[in-house]
């Protein structure tokens, strides 16, 4: 193994030189004696793969081989490098996974996170500091942090887009509506870099966010201030569940044109077609994830 490969390529192929099989176990210490590396960035590796199908995490147990390697994903990951904010991201995702598992308690304290991730005391604050900007945790009163109400079932999940599918159509609608052609450039860039290659290689939080900015976006440009908050406020209760979603990723290439479409409708002022093919698409999502129900439960 070359040492300029990424170390998500270098278990891959440890995988693969020592053949093992879908269910075999991926112990860290073994991967970090066999690379030569410490465990953190071997944990952080071993997320990564996680969220991109290939592993499954057990709770107490470690990683096991879910499916087998893809050469597509070979080529994608070939050249992807870790620091210390990819380390939290993906803390931050195994966070969010336990909670929707709910293996973690609504109250807890930082070293109880520090111990459970095997985090650095700066590690554990930044994550936690994450969480904490994004609305899904909250400090106590006297001691310790404390989890918000949030979406964790696929049925809470498809209520907030049958909510979606009335506001957001409507806020295309308002009077005065105006987006400016920075925001539509933004947003059209976004859905390019996905479609040239960013649905396979970016994570489920950088997935959800550019979703998010899209749909805002669209929103905020309304002016209406009731249609703004209300969209937020769904998108801060869905965003752990939305994560789990990202586990299949088939419906982005869709997702991706229809956004376009909206766009160029907008662009030139055809703001009635674009609502009617904003609701389309959600209507489409909203189809989609209700096929995908296996996914998103505990």
């Amino acid at each position: 193994m070359s040492p300029q490969q990424s170390i998500p390529s270098q278990i891959l192929a440890v995988i693969q030189a020592e053949q093992l099989q879908i269910g075999s176990h991926l112990p860290a210490q073994m991967l970090a004696d066999r690379l030569r590396i410490s465990r953190s960035p071997i944990n952080q590796a071993l997320a990564f793969l996680e969220e991109r199908g290939v592993l499954e995490r057990k709770n107490n147990r470690g990683y096991f081989i879910k499916a087998p390697i893809k050469k597509s994903l070979l080529k994608q990951i070939g050249k992807i490098e870790f620091n210390q904010n990819d380390l939290v991201a993906s803390v931050y995702l195994q966070i969010a996974e336990d909670r929707l598992k709910g293996r973690l308690p609504d109250a807890f304290s930082e070293t109880m996170i520090k111990n459970q991730y095997g985090l650095t005391p700066a590690q554990t604050g930044a994550v936690l500091s994450r969480i904490a900007q994004e609305g899904w945790i909250e400090k106590k009163a006297g001691y310790g942090w404390e989890f918000t109400p949030m979406l964790t079932t696929s049925e809470a999940l498809l209520q907030s887009y049958r909510l979606r599918l009335t506001l957001e159509p409507a806020a295309l609608l308002e009077p005065g509506y105006r987006i400016s052609q920075q925001t539509i450039d933004q947003c059209r860039a976004a859905e390019m870099h996905l479609l040239n290659g960013g649905i396979q290689t970016d994570s489920a939080i950088e997935l959800h966010d550019r979703g998010v900015r899209f749909h805002e976006s669209l929103v905020v440009a309304s002016g209406n201030t009731f249609f703004i908050d209300a969209i937020r406020r769904v998108n801060r209760l869905r965003r752990l569940i939305s994560y789990r979603s990202m586990k299949d990723r088939s419906r982005y290439q869709a997702h991706c044109k229809e956004h376009l479409k909206i766009l160029a409708l907008l662009e030139k002022g055809r703001n009635r077609e674009a609502a009617a093919a904003l609701k389309t698409h959600l209507a489409h999502t909203l189809k989609n994830l209700e096929g995908i129900k296996a996914i998103l439960k505990p």
